[in-house]
């Protein structure tokens, strides 16, 4: 493997990276995994800036938690009204003057091309905390690393998304990721209206097998991972169009009982109706445990990018 270094490397998608790169990272957040627990000051004295322009719970507190745990810290914002854009600062202007109090920035936008057009301006490396409908390539590492920790591979594994495929930007990241691996096979169901975007499709078939169905039981026998995700009404124009495809589909422990034993069950979180809580407690849900993965995955990059380990 050549030398990989990511020292002030912007992370905008996960399309950015090839495969020897994503394993150097999935590599170094199995290292973060004692610290996550003793701490360590390998960044100290390093500021994060966490720009969020829409909601966020786990993306949010788990760049703030990580940050923290390595010694370093934060500043930032969880809803634009506070800061200057409800003066009408734009994005650009908001990033520049940003970029002077600290050593990275974490983007969350609700447009399309944000987080390229932040990394252009930039003069800190700028991580894409999700753009849009577009990507968010952070979720989609800490969903592959879940998938080695938990199965011991990526490789040959036959994975089924299930849900909103055409708005959850998890997906789009995490087909493009799952791309990069050998002999993947990935099922897409979801109702007609939430298919996923022809050109992901098209993009990664060109690498691993991509079968679109509108079908979920039979999948469940065949697969070594379930990822639901839930349907996103907030990017619906229509309520009309959200209340035709709302509550299509849930899983529940009875459409659990042909899953292989080691199947894992994962969702990027919020749970709304998809994933009833019943499933919680069985073996195959990992969805919590993921949020603890993606924080160390958190540590592993941005000890990368700011050049704290090589």
């Amino acid at each position: 493997m050549a030398q990989i270094d990511l020292q002030g490397k912007d992370v905008v998608s996960i399309r950015d990276f090839n495969r020897d790169e994503i394993d150097y990272i999935l590599d170094t957040a199995q290292l973060m995994e004692p610290l996550s627990k003793a701490g360590s000051d390998i960044l100290k004295r390093k500021i994060i800036g966490t720009l969020f322009f829409e909601p966020s719970t786990r993306t949010k507190l788990s760049f703030e938690s990580a940050i923290k745990k390595l010694g370093g810290s934060s500043l930032g914002f969880a809803e634009p009204m506070v800061s200057s854009v409800k003066k009408g600062e734009n994005l650009t202007d908001t990033i520049r003057v940003v970029e002077n109090y600290v050593d990275a920035i974490v983007l969350r936008h609700p447009l399309e091309g944000s987080a390229r057009l932040a990394a252009e301006v930039a003069i800190v490396p700028v991580i894409n905390a999700g753009s849009g409908t577009e990507e968010h390539p952070t979720q989609a590492l800490l969903d592959l690393y879940t998938i080695k920790r938990e199965l011991g591979k990526i490789d040959g594994l036959t994975i089924a998304f299930l849900g909103d495929l055409r708005h959850g930007r998890t997906v789009h990241s995490l087909a493009y990721g799952l791309a990069q691996y050998d002999d993947v096979k990935l099922y897409l169901s979801s109702p007609s209206l939430l298919k996923m975007r022809r050109e992901i499709v098209d993009d990664v078939s060109k690498n691993i097998d991509v079968i679109e169905t509108d079908q979920l039981e039979p999948l469940i026998p065949k697969v070594d991972v379930l990822y639901v995700t839930r349907i996103q009404k907030e990017r619906f124009p229509d309520i009309e169009e959200f209340e035709k495809v709302a509550r299509s589909y849930e899983i529940t422990l009875d459409t659990l009982r042909t899953a292989k034993r080691k199947m894992i069950l994962m969702h990027p979180l919020p749970r709304i109706t998809e994933i009833a809580h019943e499933v919680d407690f069985s073996p195959h849900a990992k969805y919590f445990k993921e949020v603890w993965y993606g924080m160390v995955v958190r540590m592993g990059l941005l000890a990368l990018i700011l050049g704290a380990i090589e």
